[in-house]
């Protein structure tokens, strides 16, 4: 489980097959490094992979056919990788619960430098389109949480079909990650919010038990138990 906020930067480069190598920037590593054991998880621009073998500036993973086929693990967009080790007890959750499972890939459409943020708007890639509408369109929705490379980002606004969305993305965040390094049309990694993929599991599954075809509403939601009276 991680939070989104990212701890480092990091390079990334494979060692054989499906087995990559990350090497952690010396000034931000101590966050990462610190305690690391073979076994643990650390959230690569999202994707949460096991340490297998630790190096005096980083480690060894490997990533699945899945995780290569879904994510941006292998292709990056940019020259460094967002890294995040994963949540300790007791720590501060300051983003959204991340559990670095990948839903799939959009892509940078605009940047634009405001008074106190980059406005960021990310879309459905078009070869990506099908990924996008089962595994990320459910899910947006204005003020909602997504983790875009691993990054904690709140849904701004959104198209009504849902097939972009832009952040608001403060500088600390933009300088002290990738985003800074993406131009238009890079790839990223997506994952939507794991309270609403559960929230969208248990109403299914209320409705096919009933065999309604209602609206959602709140007098919906408070009869079904999902609000109280």
């Amino acid at each position: 489980m991680f939070t989104g906020l990212v701890h480092s930067l990091g390079s990334i480069r494979p060692v054989g097959q499906h087995r990559f190598a990350l090497s952690l920037l010396k000034e931000s590593s101590k966050a990462v490094l610190f305690d690391l054991a073979i076994g643990d998880s650390v959230a690569v621009d999202g994707v949460c992979l096991t340490v297998e073998e630790i190096l005096p500036d980083g480690f060894v993973a490997t990533a699945s056919p899945e995780t290569l086929e879904r994510t941006t693990l292998g292709k990056p967009s940019t020259s460094y990788v967002n890294l995040e080790a994963s949540l300790r007890m007791g720590s501060k959750i300051g983003g959204h619960f991340v559990t670095g499972h990948i839903d799939g890939i959009g892509c940078l459409i605009e940047s634009v430098a405001a008074q106190k943020a980059w406005e960021m708007t990310f879309g459905v890639p078009p070869s990506l389109s099908e990924q996008w509408e089962r595994h990320i369109a459910p899910y947006l929705i204005p003020k909602g949480s997504i983790a875009v490379n691993g990054i904690s980002l709140t849904v701004a606004e959104c198209d009504p079909d849902c097939t972009w969305f832009k952040a608001a993305v403060i500088p600390h965040t933009y300088t002290e990650t990738n985003l800074s390094s993406l131009t238009i049309g890079n790839w990223v990694n997506i994952e939507s919010d794991i309270l609403g993929k559960y929230v969208n599991k248990l109403l299914c599954h209320r409705l096919s038990q009933t065999n309604a075809q209602e609206d959602i509403s709140l007098d919906f939601l408070a009869e079904h138990g999902y609000l109280s009276s």
